[in-house]
């Protein structure tokens, strides 16, 4: 191995030990020092990180911007071990990124959806899916979450779940309506009674018996989406993870509609979806119709 590339898993490394995953930006980095390698030098300079950076054409712009990205944090990292490090410039291949606006789904959505994973011809899949969607909109999981839930995870007679090691290794307790436990403790006794013996003690798992992955989660989900009907603006499909988004605008107007106010309660909210700090949480307040008509009021109702 070379030292070069030895910096950057040393790098990588030091990272994760802080909290941060990295599997993406991980991949990307390690075809950064691919690229340094096949140039044949051993340490990183503006022009090959430009050139590794614009690799990819028909891309976006923003993707551009964070490849370098990616570079230029382990430059600032390489910059105090070796002095001919050169540290892109910030305004190298600048661009704004370009957010989609979530899809934000009504119960009736919600409810179309769960109906769709029911008629699903595989029994075990479509319980496994059905309760899936029910979850993910009732507790405002990430995907990934869920999928990894064990048995043991889920604790029907506490009424709670446990959610560990997710973003930034953070581990927290999701406490469970009634009406969801007692969903999860229906879809624990069909999927024993159909799979009796699986590959994995994974809580939701495949008709082979194994845990499922996102890819197949992402495909059957937008199956599912189409056959419920589901419009969209013709940007961006319906995704699983606008579950979440929908679930924390929900959380808002119930509050807004009870007469709370809003700003004490985020950091509570913020500590349920598992997020590190309040601010994480206001990406998932995407004003809608009504929310922006309860923002008029409360406007009109100061002095």
């Amino acid at each position: 191995m070379s030292e070069f590339r030895q910096r950057a898993e040393n790098y990588l490394a030091m990272r994760r030990a802080l909290g941060h995953k990295l599997s993406d930006r991980g991949r990307l980095l390690m075809s950064f020092v691919d690229f340094i390698e096949q140039a044949g030098t051993d340490h990183v300079s503006v022009e090959l990180a430009l050139a590794w950076a614009t690799l990819p054409q028909g891309v976006q712009p923003v993707w551009w911007s964070q490849r370098l990205g990616v570079v230029r944090g382990f430059a600032r990292h390489l910059a105090a071990i070796d002095e001919r490090t050169e540290v892109p410039p910030t305004d190298a291949l600048a661009a704004q990124t370009s957010r989609t606006p979530p899809h934000i789904y009504s119960s009736t959505e919600i409810t179309a959806l769960m109906a769709e994973a029911k008629k699903i011809r595989f029994p075990l899949k479509a319980a496994t899916y059905e309760t899936l969607i029910g979850l993910l909109a009732s507790c405002g999981l990430r995907v990934g979450e869920a999928i990894r839930l064990e048995r043991g995870d889920v604790d029907l007679r506490a009424g709670h779940l446990v959610i560990r090691e997710s973003k930034f290794r953070k581990s927290r307790l999701v406490p469970l309506h009634p009406s969801t436990r007692d969903a999860l403790g229906v879809y624990a006794k069909r999927r024993d009674g159909l799979f009796p013996d699986p590959k994995t003690d994974s809580f939701f798992i495949t008709l082979s018996g194994t845990r499922l992955h996102h890819t197949s989660v992402n495909e059957t989900f937008r199956r599912l989406v189409q056959a419920a009907g589901l419009e969209t603006d013709g940007r961006r499909r319906p995704r699983p993870h606008d579950l979440r988004h929908s679930f924390a605008v929900g959380v808002l107007l119930g509050w807004l509609r009870g007469g709370a106010e809003v700003a004490p309660r985020l950091p509570a909210l913020s500590t349920y979806l598992g997020h590190l700090k309040p601010s994480s949480t206001h990406w998932y307040l995407e004003a809608t119709p009504e929310l922006l008509a309860f923002a008029v009021l409360r406007l009109e109702a100061r002095p």
